[in-house]
């Protein structure tokens, strides 16, 4: 049976000791990965990874808007590690170099996060405008680059859909998944009419999305572990895709659907929104 962790982080230094002895485990039990960047050096680290295999590993590159500097004079990123490096605009030329190597199946993650905001009301409106700002030149390029994208959404979905709905009227749709859905019935239902397919996770154990859940069609449902983050219960706390079987279960425990359903479905969906063969 094929497993496809569309969204994972083996390229994050949480991994750098035994990211191969994950990934060489995760390929014998029929897993295959997609990991995702958060900055250029994240993405570069995805790349790499991608290519050292034959088959079975994959990338997606972006800048995700927690890596966005907002502030070029206080704000350095939360820590050393290279996933966590802050970046002042979306590079195109140099993400573009990224997107023309071979595995590259994705852009992404990208899009809003509002969890985190400033106390300033003028503060946060120019971190909103800027976060929309690059969402959209990602989206673009995504666009060119003839690719589907990887959106993470927090506490901002309303939003998101509208600035999907007016991007994709002038410009034209661009293929994509939410990851880590935390959406509402009626909000999966919008993203689903601008043609989203939805990307399940460990979140299901922490927050009740069992409605949304339920009604999604099986054929945009995508399984993710997001490792390291995000360990369903009983599991270490540094996630891994071996863990993915889980997540399956519980899809399935929400929708009264079979598990094998639930993971060959779920293993097609991504091989035709990535374009894997």
């Amino acid at each position: 049976m094929e497993f496809f962790d569309t969204h994972a982080h083996l390229n994050f230094s949480d991994y750098a000791i035994d990211f191969n002895e994950i990934i060489e485990n995760s390929l014998k039990t029929g897993i295959s990965i997609i990991n995702v960047g958060t900055n250029l050096l994240s993405s570069e680290r995805a790349v790499d990874l991608a290519q050292a295999y034959e088959a079975g590993v994959f990338a997606a590159i972006g800048l995700h808007p927690s890596n966005i500097q907002y502030d070029p004079e206080t704000q350095k990123g939360s820590s050393n590690k290279p996933e966590d490096v802050v970046e002042i605009d979306f590079d195109a030329e140099s993400y573009g170099g990224l997107a023309d190597q071979k595995k590259v199946v994705a852009v992404g993650e990208v899009g809003l996060d509002y969890f985190r905001l400033p106390k300033s009301k003028t503060r946060t409106q120019a971190m909103k405008e800027k976060q929309r700002q690059i969402f959209l030149k990602q989206l673009a390029f995504a666009r060119a680059k003839k690719l589907p994208v990887i959106i993470h959404c927090r506490n901002a979905h309303d939003e998101m859909i509208e600035l999907l709905k007016n991007d994709f009227s002038d410009n034209g749709a661009v293929a994509g998944v939410i990851h880590c859905f935390t959406a509402t019935k009626d909000q999966a239902q919008k993203y689903y009419n601008l043609g989203f397919y939805f990307g399940l996770n460990g979140i299901l154990f922490k927050i009740d999305l069992a409605e949304a859940v339920a009604a999604m069609p099986l054929d945009r449902i995508l399984l993710e572990t997001d490792c390291p983050f995000l360990a369903p219960p009983g599991a270490p706390d540094r996630n891994v895709p071996q863990n993915l079987p889980t997540i399956a279960e519980r899809v399935a425990q929400i929708r009264n659907d079979s598990v094998d359903t639930i993971i060959n479905s779920a293993a097609n969906n991504a091989r035709k929104l990535f374009g894997i063969n």
